[in-house]
């Protein structure tokens, strides 16, 4: 029987994805529930697994647009599962080897003279090639001339085209490579986030010295405990849900002509994967305490990193958290994650002069941003929303842990 593999719904709003890439060849023989390709949808890489058992038809080349449902290829579940296995192709290729008679080695091409004799005319031009090249600021030494044993002609200078800028000889190559569906969609949401929204970005810095001073302390025994590290992800994520629930606008989005206001948090974190930018979504992120947080980072990203992520992990969100500092970045204005009115911008943590207690100190000190959608966030709203973010980041026992630094770390 001959099976019609179809492409299945990824998810609700996705009608094509794109053959990224065939895990196997037209004519191999597929065992049920074998990954068969991989296929990019707008929001995620997914693995296709063959539905039957037998031999395999492509249908679809790498790269090809196919529609929700369209025909990809066909299975024959009626082929037999070719035997012999491994040892049998490698005898038959040794035979094969061994059968074929040794060649004789290709007699070696006679040596020619070199027709083109070296001169004191090689390399120099007539003086009317000369009058051009000096015009033109073209070194004879770069010019190659057609004239007996190289005399450079004038018609050489002529055609002496002058390099623009210093004369190397690296490579200057060149490569043309389609875009992922992903990166696609990722960038056309990207221009529609900046035309469609009034996009305003507001800084501020944060010292990150008592966050510094609870890792150095605590860190060790909560990695042994919890089994996850005790990272900065975690008490930026709780500082911006204290944030949120101060000024729901920021929790907020624009649905037409009406405004949504969520009284739950669910905060996209932006990960780097195989395929671009991710934006996996943890759940409830209120409710989660500061191991549940840092474990489900870890788990998202590593499912981003091998490719793993599902479209339901990278649905949703109602803030996103972005963090440039990993790469080192100074400073950003990141780009609103629609149909979110903020995110969050990470950046790298440097040893600052500062002003304490009236005193000049040195301290590690992060610069914030936090970009948003003027349309409903007022100025007002997106200053108070950073300023309670470095509050919260400044002082974390009294504002993250309720003054319970050991309840709050679980310890």
């Amino acid at each position: 029987m001959i099976l019609e593999m179809k492409v299945p719904s990824p998810g609700e709003s996705i009608t094509e994805v794109e053959i990224a890439q065939w895990l196997v060849q037209d004519g191999d023989y597929v065992e049920k529930d074998q990954a068969i390709a991989e296929v990019d949808s707008d929001k995620a890489t997914l693995e296709l697994p063959a539905e039957e058992s037998g031999v395999i038809t492509l249908k679809a080349e790498e790269g090809d647009a196919v529609a929700v449902g369209e025909v990809v290829c066909l299975i024959d579940t009626d082929a037999e599962k070719p035997g012999g296995g491994e040892t049998e192709k490698k005898e038959s290729k040794a035979a094969e080897k061994k059968e074929k008679p040794a060649e004789e080695p290709a007699p070696e091409p006679e040596k020619k003279e070199s027709e083109a004799k070296t001169t004191y005319a090689s390399g120099t031009p007539s003086p009317a090639a000369k009058k051009i090249l000096d015009e033109k600021g073209i070194d004879p030494a770069s010019v190659s001339g057609s004239g007996k044993d190289g005399r450079i002609l004038k018609e050489d200078a002529m055609n002496a085209v002058p390099s623009m800028g210093s004369p190397g000889s690296g490579s200057r190559g060149q490569q043309r490579s389609k875009l992922s569906m992903l990166r696609r969609k990722v960038a056309e949401r990207l221009v529609a986030a900046k035309n469609e929204t009034a996009m305003l970005t507001t800084f501020n810095e944060v010292d990150m010295s008592a966050v510094f001073e609870l890792r150095s302390q605590h860190k060790e025994a909560f990695k042994e405990k919890h089994g996850v590290g005790l990272g900065f992800m975690s008490f930026f994520t709780k500082a911006v849900i204290r944030a949120l629930q101060m000024y729901p606008a920021v929790n907020s989005m624009i649905d037409g002509k009406e405004m949504i206001t969520y009284d739950f948090c669910d905060i996209s974190i932006a990960v780097s994967g195989p395929k671009g930018l991710m934006v996996p979504v943890i759940r409830n992120a209120e409710n989660l305490s500061f191991r549940g947080i840092e474990a489900e980072v870890k788990r998202l990203a590593l499912r981003a990193r091998d490719g793993q992520i599902t479209v339901d992990e990278m649905t949703g969100g109602t803030f996103t958290i972005s963090n440039g500092g990993v790469f080192g970045s100074m400073l950003s204005t990141p780009i609103i994650n629609p149909p979110q009115s903020g995110i969050l911008g990470m950046h790298n943590i440097v040893e600052r002069a500062i002003v304490r207690d009236g005193a000049i100190a040195i301290a590690p000190v992060m610069y914030v941003a936090l970009s948003y959608d003027h349309r409903i966030i007022d100025g007002k709203e997106s200053v108070g929303f950073l300023v309670a973010v470095k509050e919260g980041i400044e002082n974390p026992v009294e504002h993250l842990m309720d003054g319970d630094l050991k309840k709050a770390l679980e310890l």
